[in-house]
């Protein structure tokens, strides 16, 4: 994992250091806007993702240390951790607690929401959404949560001393990496085009990849029995909202730190991603032995076709009748 993260983080410099201070032309500058934002997602979902969890070192410092790579790439570790680690993976799919199911009705990702006469086209539109997240998160999320600390319709805590220290020195290393120092080389037109296709393209793999996980034909969207409550075991609510996908592609797996063994990642959160492919068939076994439905899209195109025909069915008018 170590070693992992050291080519990652090496291509993260070299692609900014080439993009910043060699590219002059737009064939040259746009593959590494696009590269760059490839190793931004790879930091996210492989270091960050594992050091929230714990899951990259049995050292608490070493993951506290990790975690905080996401506030050099523009987010906020505290409030990713509320998000992602507290909300999501208590109530998966579940409305009201799970805000990634939640995209402010503009579109509608789960039967239990409201369906808008928008919605009927959104299988078109939604990928713009993805892609725009990032902008949103980095220049507005962050600082609304620090001043309201509103997140959906749940408050969290906001960030205090050591936490808001972080926070703030983190959002000034990304905005002199992300606008300052490319601007002193380069027109804003020419920054600001290059932040909008990187940022555009780590929201479009940021969002698609946790949809087809979650948003997808396979996977359940259950409601609460009483306030805080949800009928079946939790153990079965995680694999029964969550589905695999392209479990064989070892490209996938490295680039997505094995979100794509997103069952497996529900049930053992704190477990290094590294160690998904081989536990998998045993989850899948056990799972078939309890009469767990488990669910598994065979390639990361079988994924994208299951979220569109659900982004199709969620968006469609009611039958008549």
């Amino acid at each position: 994992m170590y070693r992992k993260t050291a080519i990652i983080f090496a291509t993260f410099v070299a692609a900014y250091t080439s993009l910043v201070f060699w590219a002059d032309v737009w064939w040259q500058a746009v593959p590494l806007a696009i590269v760059l934002a490839l190793s931004v997602v790879a930091i996210g979902f492989n270091v960050m993702h594992d050091a929230s969890h714990h899951a990259y070192s049995n050292r608490l410092w070493l993951n506290r240390l990790m975690a905080v790579s996401l506030d050099l790439v523009g987010g906020s570790s505290h409030f990713w951790r509320w998000k992602h680690v507290v909300f999501h993976h208590m109530f998966v799919n579940v409305i009201g607690y799970d805000t990634d199911i939640n995209l402010a009705g503009l579109g509608r990702l789960t039967p239990h929401h409201p369906r808008a006469w928008i919605h009927r086209w959104q299988h078109w539109y939604v990928w713009l959404l993805y892609g725009v997240m990032v902008i949103k998160w980095h220049l507005y999320d962050d600082f609304r949560l620090v001043l309201n600390g509103r997140m959906g319709e749940h408050r969290v805590p906001r960030p205090e001393r050591w936490q808001l220290a972080t926070f703030f020195v983190g959002k000034l290393i990304f905005l002199s990496l992300a606008f300052a120092i490319p601007l002193t080389r380069h027109p804003f037109w020419a920054v600001a085009g290059l932040y909008a296709l990187a940022a555009g393209v780590t929201g479009l793999v940021l969002g698609a990849v946790f949809q087809l996980a979650h948003c997808v034909e396979e996977a359940d969207f259950p409601l609460e029995s009483t306030p805080g409550r949800i009928d079946k075991a939790w153990a079965v609510h995680q694999v029964e909202t969550s589905v695999d996908f392209a479990r064989n592609s070892r490209a996938a797996s490295w680039l997505l730190g094995g979100l794509n063994f997103q069952i497996e990642h529900h049930l053992f959160s704190r477990m290094c991603h590294v160690n998904y492919p081989t536990i998998a068939p045993v989850v899948e076994q056990t799972c078939a032995e309890f009469g767990v439905r488990y669910s598994n899209n065979t390639s990361v195109f079988a994924a994208l076709r299951s979220h569109c025909r659900w982004l199709r069915r969620m968006g469609a008018p009611p039958s008549p009748g």
